[in-house]
């Protein structure tokens, strides 16, 4: 019975984070979601960097909780990253930390960018 537990939790953390990152990559797009947007990116900041200062640089609380929760289903050496974690499970292969990271944050940066001159530009 807690394994059907788990295989929901992680369900809902595949399904959940997934769309999260993507959310924070391209909900600007959409001006109805432009302000929900930019707050989406401002915790997920604050996690990597304020949070990041007691649990190290990039932690995101959901790829900690998401790991618990892999590690209980038996999942073991996954990367710190939880955007590496996807592409394993995708393709199979495993690209380099450095790789993920300068993507991960130069994509969050313009995303963030984007967000903050959406939200912010005056209307001529």
């Amino acid at each position: 019975m807690m394994d059907f537990g788990l295989n929901i939790a992680n369900f809902i953390f595949y399904v959940f984070h997934t769309g999260l990152i993507l959310f924070n990559l391209l909900g600007w797009l959409h001006p109805k979601l432009r302000k929900l947007n930019l707050f989406s990116l401002l915790v997920t900041f604050g996690s990597w960097f304020l949070l990041g200062l007691w649990k190290g640089w990039g932690y995101c609380f959901l790829t900690d909780w998401h790991y618990q929760v892999l590690r209980s289903l038996g999942e073991r050496d996954m990367p710190s990253s939880y955007i590496a974690f996807l592409v394993e499970k995708l393709t199979g292969w495993l690209p380099e930390a450095k790789l993920v990271d300068a993507l991960t944050i130069g994509l969050a940066v313009l995303a963030l960018l984007c967000s903050l001159w959406v939200n912010f530009k005056r209307s001529k």
